[in-house]
This record gives structure tokens, sequence and C-alpha cells, in this order.
């Protein structure tokens, strides 16, 4: 199946049909797919490695963190083993007291692995205007949900208060009122009971923070055993929840202004018209979920191409 759809691998550029010879796009899901298994069956020799070293392993795709006390010439003399195993595959090794893996830092100090967020300096400090055309329920949350990152991120009391520091100008910029800001991070310490470092930095109260978020809600655990050991992944458990006959979800079109005020009028409308004495629809639980426009990105980029390109009828272009 994976020679199939490699060969068979069409793209449309500039209205013109394109045949890939070689590999295929990262953007595709059976792409992303076939280079996980490829990956798992190259990268064995350096996971069996490591674990007879205890040392730590990880890779997304194809970015790979190792972490190592060998010397230079002998952790050098490794990589370029493995990398001569497959020509399809390139390594571009950095090595240094501090690297970043995806959108984690990760630094040395002094013995110790020290996490902080890693920003791109390219990287404009913008999130979703406040201005925008959203719920305000979707901005509340992303304060929160910013928060929640850099507690999971940083094992360090001090890069914490700096990145939210960083957060809340990011923030500012973006037009959000400050008391909003103000209410929501309150909110992050009180719902994770850490009231005591509103007020105080207190290192221990925030190492506690820090485990109870890291290790919460994780999909995958890897797990690294001693050297006579194999490796072992849990895969994640996917669970397919029932329908639920006394839930009614429903999608409305949302729009600041008149149609902003549609939830509050529709749930004193359903109490009025059917949530009389006796009525069935008491059984029933009500959730409105706001449907948002369109951005530009939307108008702008088209993924796929119009039918009579693909079929191969289109004659406009040669």
């Amino acid at each position: 199946m994976a020679r199939l759809i490699l060969d068979t691998n069409y793209f449309v550029y500039n209205d013109k049909y394109y045949h890939q010879k070689r590999g295929g796009a990262m953007g595709s899901a059976f792409t992303q797919v076939f280079a996980n298994i490829y990956m798992l069956e190259w990268e064995q020799e350096l996971i069996q490695h490591q674990a007879s070293r205890n040392e730590i392993y990880g890779r997304y795709i194809d970015d790979i963190f190792m972490t190592t006390n060998m010397k230079i010439d002998e952790i050098t003399t490794l990589i370029d083993k493995v990398q001569h195993k497959d020509p399809n595959i390139k390594i571009i090794p950095t090595t240094a007291e501090m690297v970043h893996f995806l959108d984690v830092a990760i630094m040395n100090d002094n013995g110790h692995l020290r996490t902080f967020i890693y920003h791109k300096p390219s990287a404009d400090p913008y999130y979703l205007p406040y201005t925008s055309d959203h719920p305000h329920r979707v901005h509340r949350n992303i304060p929160y949900i910013a928060l929640l990152r850099a507690a999971r991120f940083c094992s360090n009391l001090n890069d914490f208060h700096l990145e939210r520091i960083r957060i809340e100008l990011a923030l500012l910029l973006n037009q959000y009122p400050p008391q909003l800001l103000s209410n929501q991070f309150h909110r992050f310490f009180q719902m994770n009971k850490a009231d005591l470092l509103i007020k105080t930095f207190d290192e221990q109260a925030y190492n506690q923070l820090h485990q109870r978020l890291l290790y919460s809600q994780k999909k995958q655990k890897s797990t690294i055993l001693p050297s006579n050991t194999d490796p072992i992944i849990n895969p994640p458990v996917l669970e397919q929840k029932p329908w639920d006959r006394s839930l009614m979800l429903v999608k409305y079109p949302f729009q600041t202004g008149p149609n902003s005020t549609f939830a509050r009028q529709f749930y004193t409308w359903w109490e009025k018209h059917y949530q009389y004495q006796g009525s069935p629809a008491n059984r029933i639980n009500i959730r409105l979920i706001p449907k948002c426009n369109k951005t530009l990105q939307n108008y702008l980029i088209t993924k796929r191409p119009n039918q009579a390109l693909l079929k191969g009828t289109d004659t406009s272009s040669n």
C-alpha cells in the first residue's frame, strides 16, 4: 500500500499537474505516519545505546534529542556510524550545553537539566487579537492555556515568572484588557491549587505545580529501562465515548453585534417553549457551539484544486 501511494503521488501548483518522483510532502498524513515507521526501524541502535547508559533519547518525526556524558569525538563517531546506515537520512548534529528541541530549550545547569520555552528570534509576539470576531470565552482561555504551557515547560520558578511577564506583555500588545489578564492569571493559580505563588516566590510550591502539570493528561508514556531489558513504549489508548442521548450540540454562526446575544436568547426561548412540566425535553442538555467567521487564510488559501484540473479536463492551461 505504501508503494502504491508513493508511486501515485501527484499535486497541483500554479494550475499545473505534477508527479512527485521521490519522497512525499510532510503535510500529508500518510507521509508522517510512513516517516515514523521508517525512523522506528532506523533508530533502534541509538535507543539501545542510550538505554545502556541510562541516558535520554527522544524523537518527534525527524527531530531527535539525546543526552550524553561521552566525549565529543566518541559521540561524533556514533552519529557518523548511524548516519551511514541509510543514504536517505542526513543528520545535522548540534552539540552544546543549551539546545532546543521543538519549542523547548534544554540547558545543562551544573549537571541538572533545566527546561524553559524556546522562542524563535523571528517569531512575533502574536496572539489572537482581543478585537477579533470570536466569543470572549475563547479570549479568556488564551491567558490560561499560555500559563499552563509555561508551567509545564519551565522547570525553574524564575523562568516561569519571566515567561509570565512575556505572556502578559504580548497579550497587552494584542489589546487584551489588563483586568481580564489579572482575573485569568488568578484563575490559573486558584484552579491549580497554587495560590501561594500569586504573592510569594515559593520554589517548593512551584516545583509541586510543575510536576503535577507535567505528568497530567499524558496520552503516551515512554519508558527507558535498564541496559539488560528492551525499551517499552506504551501506545495511547483511544477511548470511544458512547452516544449520549441526553446531550444535543447546536452549532450557530457567531458574529460580534446582535448575534453575540443569540446564546442567551436561545436558552430563554428553549426554557419557555420546551421545558414545561412533564416535557421530555427536560431530559436534554443543550450545548451551543459557536462557529467563527472565516479568516483571510480560509479565503486566500485553497488546498484542493478544482475538479476539472484533477480530472484532466481543464484546457485553460498547459
